[in-house]
């Protein structure tokens, strides 16, 4: 069930699990933990953008795109997304309940992780 925080809409594991299981790239998820956090274990193919680097680049992102931002427990995610919608990007959700709650595949490894290319974010 979707339900409102603060403005940012919350998704809860099956709705992220139907997005993830689409494999398109809107919406763009973006896992903001730190590295070390990311590395124990992540959401396969899910790029890191950690919530200490979105203010160097936010003004790069692209804000007509879709996002959901995913963190441990939801509140690193919920506070980026609302950093977001003060910068201009309205269309942003949150993963309630973060990487806690996601029963799914993880992947170990720095594998995706966005540094200064925002162009990664787009890829497909």
């Amino acid at each position: 069930m979707i339900y409102d925080l603060d403005g940012i809409e919350q998704l809860e594991k099956d709705e992220l699990k139907n997005i993830y299981d689409k494999q398109e790239k809107n919406p763009i998820i973006i896992d903001v933990r730190e590295p070390a956090e990311y590395i124990e274990g992540h959401i396969p193919g899910v790029p890191l953008l950690p919530m200490n680097q979105v203010p160097e680049v936010i003004d790069q992102l692209e804000k007509d795109k879709e996002y959901v931002l995913v963190c441990r427990s939801g509140s690193r995610s919920q506070h980026t997304a609302l950093y977001f919608k003060d910068n201009g990007i309205e269309n942003v959700k949150n993963f309630a309940g973060g990487m806690l709650a996601w029963e799914e595949e993880t992947t170990a490894g720095m594998e995706n992780p966005v540094d200064d290319d925002i162009s990664k974010l787009y890829d497909k």
